[in-house]
């Protein structure tokens, strides 16, 4: 905690703490943090059921603004119920190279089956103990003659460096033109067909061959605008004006496309939903690909159970 306090107020950081909360009021972390004008809370869980504690530390969380919850020692198993709200939002670090040695006894584990590093891992939670998303690893050394205590205070300096540095990373992600590039093309590429080529200095896919149609583009600031956008093919320049209208945080008309009825759907923004961009992502394919294509492909999804047969047309929006 200490280390990711104080990374936090180093330039470029990606976060501020808003609120230090333990479930031990005399844990030492609180007193630090006090000591460096940060809110804190504590409430003991003893003689409480679990989700009524969780439901006790979330309130302080929400009331103090948090967007995101990093674990730092905090001992106790979550309620799948908390996990879930928190989804993509709640972090931890665990002293072990996951996928090994999930729990405790990690140090113990790693030196009694010989293994020549150990390490720390920071992950994503779910409901599925120290078993998240993985966001990054540092590897320690195992020596001759350590012991559980010896290899725990190295992997400790190991964890120091390694959280506040990948909490950062990971909490710029959403506004990082290479991840949001990455995302967007193992999308695009997933379509029937789809093929990547540059246009106009942008990525582009199209579809259907050599001669096949662009049905997306990734536009990284592209003439001037402030956005990383996706740029999909509407219906017509009344559907883009009334996207536009009814949602203009998420929505903008590009320069160089627009005349020509594509939308830019905005990728570096809060609360971005991924299924918004593999929905305009596929009904801009269907609007560029051959039928072949578009028949073949409702197939294998309704077989998969993946598509309604009530499928919608090019008209319909999200």
């Amino acid at each position: 905690m200490a280390a990711l306090l104080y990374a936090s107020r180093m330039a470029g950081s990606a976060y501020d703490i808003v609120l230090v909360a333990s479930n031990d009021p005399d844990a030492e972390g609180l007193k630090l943090a006090a000591g460096e004008g940060i809110a804190t809370f504590a409430r003991p869980h003893r003689g409480m059921e679990r989700a009524d504690h969780d439901a006790i530390m979330e309130q302080a969380a929400t009331d103090a603004g948090a967007q995101c919850i990093i674990l730092a020692g905090y001992m106790r198993i979550l309620t799948p119920e908390f996990v879930e709200r928190w989804a993509g939002r709640l972090i931890n670090i665990h002293p072990s190279l996951l996928p090994k040695y999930r729990g405790l006894d990690t140090h113990s584990r790693a030196l009694g089956a010989g293994d020549k590093t150990a390490g720390a891992t920071v992950h994503l939670v779910t409901a599925e103990l120290d078993a998240g998303e993985i966001l990054g690893q540092a590897q320690v050394a195992i020596l001759p003659g350590d012991t559980e205590a010896s290899l725990s205070a190295r992997v400790r300096l190991a964890e120091h460096q390694l959280y506040p540095r990948v909490v950062n990373a990971y909490l710029k992600r959403p506004y990082d033109p290479s991840y949001l590039l990455d995302q967007v093309r193992l999308r695009a590429l997933a379509l029937p067909e789809a093929q990547e080529r540059d246009s106009h200095g942008s990525p582009g896919w199209r579809t259907g061959g050599k001669s096949g149609r662009y049905f997306a583009y990734f536009s990284q600031q592209h003439h001037g605008e402030p956005h990383i956008a996706l740029l999909a093919k509407t219906s017509g320049q009344d559907e883009l004006a009334e996207l536009i209208d009814r949602d203009p945080a998420a929505f903008f008309r590009p320069a160089y496309y627009g005349a020509s009825d594509w939308v830019g759907l905005i990728l570096n923004r809060p609360g971005l939903d991924w299924a918004q961009v593999n929905y305009w992502l596929e009904r801009s394919w269907r609007m560029a690909a051959p039928r072949r294509l578009t028949s073949l492909h409702d197939a294998d999804m309704l077989e998969a159970g993946l598509l309604d047969p009530d499928l919608p047309d090019a008209g319909d929006q999200f």
